[in-house]
Order: C-alpha cells, then sequence, then structure tokens
C-alpha cells in the first residue's frame, strides 16, 4: 500500500474507468475519471462492405490492429451470413497483428499471426512486415481506425503494396469541458499521477491544451504521467514528457501495480 492514502489519481479512460478505479482504490489511492477517449462509433456499412470486399478480392496480407476492430469486422460478417466464409478467408491469408486484444480475437478462432509486433507497436510492425513483402505490388487489407495509421498505409505503399483500408469504427471528439478540467488540475498539481490507456487520449489532452509547454512540465515536475503500455508510453515521449511510469507486462492490475511502487518510492515528487 501506499503510505499517503490521499493520493488524487487521475484517470483518462472511458471504458475500462469503473475497473481501474476500483484498482486505484485497492491501493488506497483516489480515483478522478475524466474520460477523454471519445465515444466509439462502428461504421456498420463501411464495415459490411469491408467483409464482402475482403472475401471477394485476393490479399497477400491481411493487417489487423485493434481487436475492436477485428471484433467489429466479426460481427459484420453476421449480419451479412458470411461469418464462415470471412474466417475461412482470414486462415488462408498471412495475418499481421498488434495488440494483445487482437492476439485473443485470433485464438478464440483459431487463427495464427504470421507477424507479430513484439512491443505492440505500429513501426515494430511494419519492421517485422517489411522484409516479407515481395518486390511486386502486393495487396494489403489493413485495419484501422485513427489517422495515425494512415501513416503506416502510406509506408506500406511507399514499399509497392496496394492497401485497402478499413475503417470499421473511429472515435467521436470528447467533450472539451472535461478535457480542460484535467489540464487545468494536471497544471495546477492537484492530481498526484495520471492514467492513460490509449494513445487517442493523450493526443486529445494535448491536441487542445491552452500550454502544451506548461502541461508537459507539470507532467516532468509534478504529476505523474502512467501509461498502460509502449504505444501511450511513446505517444506521452512525443510530447516531451520523459517521465512516465508503465509496466513491463501491459495489464491494467501491472500498470497499478507499477503505480503503487513509484509513488511509494517517491512520496514527495
Amino acid at each position: 500500500m501506499m503510505d499517503n492514502d490521499s493520493k488524487r489519481i487521475g484517470i483518462a479512460a472511458s471504458r475500462r474507468s469503473s475497473e481501474i478505479s476500483t484498482l486505484v482504490k485497492k491501493i488506497n489511492g483516489t480515483p478522478v475519471v475524466f474520460s477523454i477517449q471519445g465515444e466509439q462509433v462502428l461504421n456498420d456499412e463501411t464495415s459490411e462492405r469491408d467483409v464482402e470486399e475482403l472475401i471477394a478480392n485476393a490479399f497477400d496480407f491481411v493487417v489487423l490492429t485493434t481487436g475492436i476492430g477485428a471484433s467489429t469486422l466479426e460481427e459484420a460478417s453476421w449480419r451479412v451470413n458470411r461469418f464462415p466464409e470471412f474466417i475461412r478467408k482470414l486462415s488462408s491469408i498471412p495475418l499481421a497483428i498488434r495488440g494483445s486484444k487482437t492476439e485473443k480475437w485470433l485464438k478464440k478462432h483459431s487463427l495464427n499471426a504470421k507477424v507479430v509486433s513484439k512491443d505492440g507497436t505500429m513501426e515494430n510492425l511494419l519492421n517485422s512486415l517489411t522484409p516479407l513483402i515481395g518486390r511486386e505490388s502486393n495487396k494489403v487489407f489493413l485495419q484501422t481506425y485513427t489517422e495515425d495509421d494512415l501513416v503506416l498505409k502510406e509506408k506500406l505503399e511507399s514499399i509497392g503494396c496496394n492497401v485497402y483500408m478499413s475503417k470499421p469504427y473511429r472515435y467521436r471528439n470528447p467533450d472539451k469541458e472535461t478535457i480542460d478540467k484535467l489540464e487545468l488540475n494536471i497544471v495546477e498539481q492537484n492530481l498526484d499521477a495520471v492514467i492513460f490507456t490509449s494513445k487517442t487520449q493523450v493526443k486529445n489532452l494535448f491536441r487542445t491544451a491552452i500550454d502544451t509547454e506548461l502541461l508537459a512540465e507539470a507532467f516532468n515536475n509534478h504529476v505523474t504521467a502512467v501509461a498502460v503500455g509502449k504505444v501511450t508510453a511513446n505517444q506521452l515521449n512525443q510530447y516531451g514528457i520523459g517521465r512516465v511510469v508503465q509496466p513491463a507486462n501491459q495489464k491494467m492490475g501491472a500498470m497499478i501495480i507499477e503505480l503503487r511502487d513509484y509513488l511509494s518510492a517517491n512520496p514527495n515528487q
């Protein structure tokens, strides 16, 4: 347990904020939720069209970047009565994936990936995939959800790939008032730490910040930034935050234990 039970821990997540709040309370922290992920919106018609495209066309690789994306495509395949064909097609094409949730989805359907991002990042996924791309044009089915994935699409095209981009879901912009409140609490040092569970949350905070330099300074000197994994931590680093607490095992429980140990070792941070 932390020595001081008055530690106020901000939580930027939306979907798992209740679960994280419970974990924070278990280490005697006080959770304060600022949900800045944004509402998830499923693109049903797009997903159905993407499933039909995947089944009807020849692809050299299928790249799945999120578990939610894979699940959304699966649901679409059921709606158009093509689920068996959808799974058969995925089992016949080399798969490249990132993320633990994507791996779990594959295992659920007895699918195996030829390429897996070892650290969960897009960069590692691309580096692992590039040597397997032939000199002639390869057709790649790329499941994405953020604008950052356009970079991956462009890089694949730069090495000769013909990319079909599938966007089964997206996020609406979060409430601006909530983002402003989180920024104010960080800058005024009303929080001891802030937990981020996705790079989207980090971007949403910094994109609309009144003073990004002041925000980064607060994180580097007073308020501990906490990331669930390397992807989120890298995004924090890109905004100038050098001090980021993250677990070796990219799980929620491990993240909270890492935070507890850090705050116990640095009570006056």
